[in-house]
């Protein structure tokens, strides 16, 4: 095979001999050329570096206070390994020339552009005013400082850019480049996983193979989205199992999920007073500042005070169920739109308010639930030389077809009833506390 023209992309070509790092955790270096360093120097990138990639969880894992800004390069230097490996593979090469290559990379630097604070909990809301992070960074990406840079270090368009993150994908070449960008084993959750699990200071999001992974990929069958050889299959299957703890240990730990949903039902309360387009493009500390001013006399106070307040205070876990507790139950509430867990919260709070013998405030109980939309399924295929096959890696694996093939968010997700924790001990000892919560869905129907 000839040398591949993807090899000739600057930032590919000083990928192992740079001129300019920058160093993140752990202790890994992150290639820059002048253009890319245009990029990340530039104001609305910059504002990354005052956004949390965890947001909340780092109330219940101190030290989880990592970077949209630090993802950000840690996904871009992925993309650059991902490219690297790619290029020789001569399929790839075929279908992917050196500027869709450099329009993969910027994609990848770029993709958190739009996020928000604290984004997927508020996106998880599906309110109709509230716009998906993909396409808010139009805003940032189409015009300003960023949309220049584009244009006039990379001659690229930044409806190119645009279209890769958030379009349908209708060529080979945009199928093969967005199952990088997302997909079972794409640029961003191997970042993720591995970053979140250092900084959170556990080990599960690490122990994969990362490099075993990226030396194994290669294109699928069809030539139209990525998979991996038969050596990756045990990386693939360690993966699998990282990203099934780090759900059920960080991201859907019982108290990270109170946080989360003392943070929805203040922003769902607060809604109709915002402007989100301003609110949206604040950093973190400015955002925490205009949602305290807002909330000011307002029952959301009490929520937010408890998060970002001086002392912590979050609601206590009164009741759980799940997949194999109490099922009945947890499907009742499992996926329900927000609004219906708000307004059951409403019913709860005014049943079990007697009983109590006190006024039982609706945002002092709060129904969390997963959220309609469920998270990706892993779906990958492997390769086998020998045989020049390709078989699907639940097929060939048990780990990934238990933890993959059966509906994932069942399995690492809960319900839960969260209280204030002035009347949680009260509620949790109700020995009819079931059957008030089964009474306040029956006044749902």
């Amino acid at each position: 095979m000839s040398r591949s023209p993807l090899l000739e992309i600057p930032e590919l070509a000083t990928l192992h001999a740079p001129s300019s790092v920058v160093r993140i955790p752990p202790e890994v270096d992150v290639p820059l050329t002048p253009r890319v360093r245009a990029i990340i120097d530039s104001a609305e990138f910059r504002r990354l570096a005052q956004i949390s990639q965890l947001g909340l969880v780092s109330l219940v894992y101190p030290a989880a206070n990592h970077t949209r800004f630090e993802h950000s390069l840690g996904v871009y230097r992925n993309a650059l390994l991902y490219l690297h490996r790619l290029a020789h593979d001569e399929r790839f090469s075929a279908i992917v020339r050196p500027e869709e290559g450099e329009l993969f990379l910027l994609a990848a630097l770029l993709h958190d552009l739009g996020h928000w604070p604290f984004c997927h909990p508020i996106e998880d809301l599906s309110l109709p005013q509230v716009p998906q992070h993909e396409m808010f960074a139009n805003s940032f990406l189409l015009e300003g400082e960023t949309a220049d840079t584009l244009r006039n270090e990379w001659s690229v368009n930044p409806r190119d850019v645009v279209a890769l993150l958030s379009e349908k994908p209708r060529t080979p070449t945009t199928r093969v480049l967005s199952s990088l960008l997302s997909g079972p084993i794409d640029i961003d959750k191997i970042d993720y996983l591995f970053r979140d699990s250092l900084h959170a200071g556990v080990p599960y999001g690490r122990n994969f193979d990362q490099g075993r992974l990226i030396g194994s990929l290669c294109l699928n069958e069809a030539g139209d989205g990525l998979a991996i050889t038969e050596k990756g299959k045990t990386a693939a299957e360690m993966l699998v199992f990282a990203r099934y703890v780090m759900f059920s240990e960080v991201y859907w730990h019982h108290s990270v999920r109170s946080a989360t949903a003392m943070l929805q039902r203040s922003f769902y309360l607060l809604q109709p007073l915002l402007d989100l387009d301003t609110l949206f493009r604040l950093n973190e500390p400015a955002w925490i500042a205009e949602m305290l001013r807002i909330a000011e006399g307002h029952p959301a106070r009490e929520l937010l005070d408890g998060l970002f307040g001086h002392n912590r205070r979050l609601y206590k876990r009164v009741a759980q169920y799940g997949f194999h507790e109490r099922r009945e139950t947890y499907q009742q509430l499992a996926r329900r739109p927000y609004t219906w867990l708000v307004a059951l919260a409403e019913r709860f709070a005014t049943l079990v308010g007697p009983v109590l013998g006190r006024l039982v405030a609706p945002h002092e109980v709060l129904f969390d639930a997963p959220p309609p939309e469920c998270e990706i399924q892993f779906h990958v295929d492997v390769y086998f030389p020998k045989e020049r096959l390709y078989r699907p890696l639940s097929a060939v694996s048990p780990v990934c077809r238990a933890l993959a093939e059966e509906q994932f968010d069942d399995h690492v997700k809960r319900v839960r009833l969260f209280a204030h924790p002035r009347i949680a001990d009260d509620l949790r000892n109700l020995a009819n506390l079931p059957d008030l919560i089964d009474e306040a869905i029956r006044r749902m129907e």
